[in-house]
């Protein structure tokens, strides 16, 4: 792990240029439902640090809130960080060590942080699934997989040949590493696709009568079970599935508050 301080950018620390992050916050909270959306309690939705400046002037946006990431935010003079995963997901912790570290090192350099975990994964235009499947070519989805009240993923009516979907998704997610359960048809018909974790889910996905299941990973028992079940998973990386969502909210914010490119800050887990 990095040691030392890192150099804070002087327009870090004092800025009245840009928007208010109050108002950019509020953007956020309506375009994204999060007081309605289900959650985990962990993801702890919305602004999970101020800032003392209380602006915004320039974007960064990462899947997790690990301390490279607010690292590498603070050295691009980053004042607003938007993750999918935040920095809450222990529960009830001690400040201390890395959690201590992070903390510190955003409040000096005034560097706020926003976390959206599953009311940006399933935001009809700058959801993961959204930004996945239209990625993919999807051009007609629909909600699909009921979870607390709402429909956690999407599904199409396709006709593709599986080899050539997997290389699209391969594609689709940067060129890495994508794990194939082939358990079922070699022609897709029934695609169905959730970001993330969503592996476990097998089960009741072939059962909503998917042949052929899109997620980020799933647990070692997935991809047996996908066999027995006769259907197909395609395992895509939890990380790289979940790239798109940061992405396509940084660049809605550029264009709501007319403010700089995003910095995406790209750190990979490889999962």
């Amino acid at each position: 792990m990095p040691s030392g301080r890192v150099k804070i950018p002087e327009a870090a620390l004092v800025s009245t240029a840009g928007a208010a992050l109050a108002s950019v916050v509020a953007a956020m909270e309506s375009e994204l439902r999060v007081a309605v959306v289900p959650d985990y309690p962990g993801a702890l939705n919305g602004l999970q640090l101020a800032s003392r400046s209380g602006r915004v002037t320039r974007v960064g946006v990462a899947v997790d809130a690990c301390e490279p990431v607010i690292r590498e935010a603070v050295g691009a003079g980053v004042d607003l960080l938007l993750v999918h995963h935040g920095m809450f997901w222990s529960g009830l912790q001690r400040i201390e060590g890395a959690l201590f570290r992070k903390l510190a090192l955003a409040m000096e350099a005034g560097l706020a942080i926003y976390s959206s975990h599953i009311p940006l994964d399933v935001h009809p235009v700058l959801g993961n699934n959204a930004r996945l499947a239209a990625a993919l070519g999807l051009e007609k989805t629909e909600p699909f997989f009921p979870w607390k009240g709402i429909q956690l993923g999407l599904k199409a009516s396709v006709h593709l040949d599986r080899a050539a979907l997997v290389e699209n998704v391969r594609r689709a997610v940067g060129g890495g590493a994508v794990h194939v359960c082939a358990g079922g048809p070699s022609r897709v018909r029934h695609l169905g696709l959730i970001t993330g974790g969503a592996g476990a889910e097998i089960a009741a996905a072939a059962a909503l009568g998917i042949d052929t299941f899109l997620t980020g990973e799933g647990p070692h028992w997935s991809y047996t079970l996908a066999e027995e079940l006769g259907v197909n998973v395609i395992y895509a990386g939890h990380y790289a599935t979940e790239t798109f969502g940061v992405r396509a909210l940084g660049e809605w914010l550029e264009r709501e508050f007319q403010l700089p490119p995003a910095v995406f800050i790209d750190h990979p887990s490889g999962l």
